[in-house]
């Protein structure tokens, strides 16, 4: 059987548009960290498009949350407990993210979503031969339906 193409998920400006100056609609606030502003937002539209990712990706956390993510955020959006690209400890520069990733992902066709895509994950994506889609992400706005329906359009054209 032929493996499903990675989707590589940050948490922060992806499905926590904490870059917004209130709360987005369809989204609710959530105290994870007390003491940390502003609060962790989540949508709830944010779990069903991902069920319908998770059907044509492997869903992977890719994000400084680590094993948090799968603690606080796959239970609110119904997901399971998913793999996870482990990096350095936090805080971390952006940049360290891509030797990571590359080291997770391998020669398996990938797509990521972040807010925070370097050069060098630009020049990864190009210099890869396998697959891959860099999906940049507004942090006030995070994941949207026209970010969806692109992952879902690459994919098939796979």
């Amino acid at each position: 059987m032929r493996q499903r193409p990675l989707l590589l998920l940050d948490v922060d400006g992806v499905l926590n548009p904490f870059a917004a100056h209130s709360c987005p609609e369809g989204c609710r606030e959530y105290a994870f960290f007390p003491g940390e502003e502003p609060p962790v937002r989540l949508c709830d539209a944010h779990g069903h498009w991902l069920a319908a990712l998770g059907r044509d990706f492997e869903l992977v956390w890719a994000t400084g949350w680590e094993d948090q993510a799968n603690t606080f955020v796959a239970p609110l959006l119904n997901l399971p407990v998913l793999p996870i690209v482990r990096f350095p400890p936090v805080p971390f520069d952006p940049a360290e993210k891509v030797p990571a990733i590359d080291a997770f992902v391998g020669d398996r066709p990938a797509a990521w979503v972040d807010d925070a895509h370097t050069s060098g994950a630009l020049v990864w994506a190009r210099s890869r031969t396998a697959p891959t889609l860099l999906v940049t992400s507004d942090p006030a706005r995070g994941l949207t339906a026209t970010m969806v329906q692109e992952l879902l359009h690459w994919r098939t054209a796979l």
